[in-house]
């Protein structure tokens, strides 16, 4: 099993395609991937999202603060509700803190737990400390253009190249023609199941750039439940310290 690597972090598909050969990746394709990859991405991002849980037995909001330099430094804060208000993730690289505040207690989370639930959201561990990019780590194919398609979108069907650190047998995208931004995107493990579908929504003009700024993932097992971000608050290319992302920062 490969090691998870998400966005997003980006995708449709209704049947299983053979893997892509590799070669010289299509430089459309490459735009549109890229365009996925560096939606929400500057040199440093400050955010403020609500997080809306659902799942069979029960709801919950999060108000969370994130802030992110690069693609390996990230620093989220839960600020509401106030049972779990100062509880942090800190990501450097592939390691990953949290911080709670009751016990005043900072825990390395183990490789054994990068699988499990953020906050018995939708989203793992491992979710918050993916690196990689979607044209480095998989070979892709455009299966549908808007010339072939009713609603005006492009198709692009992922596949991991050998040794690439992830965890999925294939991502499927959908992109809106009209902005180049993601409308969907479906994940299927090795064996060809799909394993969740991330969709995206509300697209706004934030900081120069039209962004979708609602990303609603939804289990296959459990159509019923959700996980929904919604970005309340967005500024790429913000001043942030250096020691926004240390240890000693997480616990202030």
């Amino acid at each position: 099993m490969r090691r998870l690597a998400t966005f997003p972090l980006l995708v449709v598909l209704a049947m299983i395609f053979a893997p892509v050969p590799a070669h010289a990746m299509d430089p459309e394709v490459k735009k549109l991937l890229d365009r996925i990859d560096d939606m929400f991405r500057g040199t440093s991002s400050k955010a403020t999202l609500s997080m809306h849980i659902k799942t069979a037995n029960w709801e919950r909001n999060l108000k969370i603060e994130v802030m992110s330099q690069g693609k390996d430094k990230a620093l989220i804060k839960i600020l509401e509700p106030a049972k779990e208000k100062g509880i942090t993730t800190l990501r450097v690289g592939d390691n990953l803190w949290n911080y709670l505040p009751k016990v005043d207690r900072t825990i390395k989370v183990p490789a054994a737990m990068m699988s499990s639930s953020w906050m018995g959201s939708h989203f793992t561990n491992d979710d918050l400390v993916q690196e990689s990019r979607l044209s480095d780590d998989y070979d892709a194919k455009m299966t549908s253009k808007p010339d072939q398609a009713p609603k005006g979108f492009y198709v692009i069907t992922l596949i991991p190249k050998p040794n690439a650190p992830v965890v999925w047998g294939k991502l499927v995208a959908k992109i809106d023609a009209k902005n180049d931004l993601p409308v969907e995107e479906a994940y299927y493990d090795e064996k060809g199941k799909l394993v969740r579908t991330l969709t995206f929504s509300n697209v706004k003009e934030i900081d120069g750039r039209k962004l979708p700024t609602r990303m609603t993932l939804v289990p296959a097992e459990h159509p019923k439940e959700e996980t929904t971000m919604t970005y309340d608050d967005l500024h790429i290319g913000v001043d942030l310290p250096p020691r926004t992302f240390s240890l000693q920062a997480l616990r202030q």
